[in-house]
Formats: C-alpha cells, structure tokens, sequence
C-alpha cells in the first residue's frame, strides 16, 4: 500500500474514532444531550468502545481470509486504543458524575451491583493491554509473552458485553447484536487455527 494512501486512510480512522467524542461536545455546547445528559454521556461512550474493541478483534481474523487485507494490522493498535479511551472516559463518567468521587460509594457499588463489577473488571483488563501498547513494549515483553497477554482483550470485550447485558432492563435487547458479532470473532480464532493445521497436514 502507497504511503499517501495509508496516511489517508489513518486520517479517516482518526476521524471517524472521534466522532463520538465530537458529537457528545458538540451537544454539550449546544445544550443537545437530552433530559439526563449524565446518561447520554454513560451511553455514548459505552457504545464507542463497544463498537471499538469489537472492529479491533475483527481484523486478525478478516486478514487471514486474504494476504491482500494484511494491511488491516497497522489500524487494530489504534482502535484498540481508542477503545480504551472511550472505556475510560466511560469509567470517569460514573466516578465523577454518579458517585461524585466518593471512595465508599464506589466500593459499594461494584460489591453490590454486577453490572458495574464487569465494567470494572473490562477496565482492569484493558488497562495493561494500552500499557503495552508501544513496540518498546513489544521488545521487553517478547512477542510470545506480548501475545500472550494481549489474548486478554477477548476477556475484557466478553466482560464488556456481560457489563451491557446487566445494565439493560430485562427484555431489553439492544446488546443482542454485538454478542452475536463477539461471538463470531470468538469462534473464528480456534476455527481459522484449525482450517491452517489441517492445510498442513493436508500438503
């Protein structure tokens, strides 16, 4: 892939990453987040990183259905990135505006309340995965130990979607389609190892 091309495709991944943040700045200023702009803000950011982590997983195995798609690998560092981010403005959104920074509210609540002890626990997971992020990183660790690490960001999106399902009203569906889209993503990687053993075997 040309270097213009590539340069321009990583404008519009940018671009298109912070389009959820702009739009929630754009409504903040102009007054647009609706009746409880606290639960516009929870939301919006849950969902883009959601949505994120979701197209991060999905590249590896997309590129493995052409060698023409390898290019795919230099966004899913970025969009894992943004992942997290969006996951931790979505964290400082209930510190800071549910439980207003109080310590023993926030304690409670992830002892008391499930749905919040999966958002926790997705963060947590997160958290050392954009830790090591860096190719200085990646050197450090060593690429087998660097995956191997990394396998955690499954954990963490399979926390994420248990964090939806349990903050949602029951008979409310709306995580109903990203489950499907992460549980397709979950079956490709032993069903895409598998299709490659065999081929070995087979030549």
């Amino acid at each position: 892939m040309k270097r213009t091309t590539l340069l321009a495709l990583k404008t519009l991944v940018w671009l298109a990453c912070l389009w959820p943040l702009g739009l929630l700045l754009w409504g903040a200023i102009n007054n647009k987040l609706g009746a409880d702009p606290t639960a516009t803000i929870t939301f919006a950011t849950g969902l883009a990183t959601l949505r994120l982590l979701t197209i991060s997983l999905a590249i590896t195995p997309v590129r493995r259905l052409s060698p023409r798609l390898g290019w795919l690998i230099k966004f899913r560092r970025l969009l894992g990135l943004f992942a997290f981010f969006y996951a931790t403005l979505h964290l400082f959104t209930y510190i800071a505006l549910y439980a207003g920074f109080d310590v023993n509210a926030m304690a409670a609540d992830i002892a008391k309340r499930r749905y919040i002890t999966a958002g926790v626990a997705a963060w947590l997971l997160l958290l050392p995965l954009a830790a090591t992020s860096t190719n200085w990183a990646i050197r450090k660790l060593g690429g087998k130990r660097w995956n191997r690490l990394h396998r955690l960001v499954y954990v963490a999106a399979v926390c994420a979607v248990i964090h939806y399902w349990w903050q949602v009203k029951p008979g409310v569906l709306t995580p109903l389609t990203m489950t499907i889209v992460l549980g397709i993503l979950l079956l490709a990687r032993p069903v895409q190892a598998w299709n490659q053993r065999r081929k070995v075997h087979l030549v």
